[in-house]
């Protein structure tokens, strides 16, 4: 089967780089499946699950958001942040998502409370994501 080259960053860290079969990404209107030879695409991304996969290898990564890059032969995703479950703290995750909770209920003008509902949004996400990947 034929392959993509992908590239998964953020601003800290290449993440993932190689190739794969195919790609799904949490686009802001649904899910994208990107496979190899694909039209050119931009879009913003949502949180969630990114799979890549290559064979029987699939590797998944939980993102918070960020932008995705479709040419023919290249993929590149840059992620606002970029998990795996293995690398995630349940605890801490649990903890992060009560602190955006009281931030939320602290908020007073719009703009802040809007950024604090995009923020308790982001933890609600990686917390079922991790919780669901634990399961599996």
């Amino acid at each position: 089967m034929s392959t993509v080259q992908v590239l998964v960053a953020t601003a800290e860290r290449e993440v993932y780089r190689g190739e794969a079969e195919m790609l799904v990404a949490p686009g802001a209107a649904g899910e994208l499946g990107i496979l190899p030879k694909h039209a050119p695409l931009l879009s913003q991304l949502k949180p969630g699950e990114l799979r890549i996969t290559n064979g029987e290898n699939v590797d998944e990564v939980f993102i918070s958001g960020g932008f995705i890059e479709v040419q023919p032969d290249m993929i590149t995703v840059l992620a606002d942040s970029a998990e795996r479950a293995s690398d995630m703290d349940e605890a801490a995750a649990l903890a992060a998502q009560r602190k955006a909770e009281e931030v939320l209920e602290s908020q007073k003008g719009d703009a802040d409370l809007a950024l604090a509902e995009a923020e308790l949004s982001i933890m609600a996400a990686r917390l079922d994501w991790l919780r669901k990947k634990r399961k599996n």
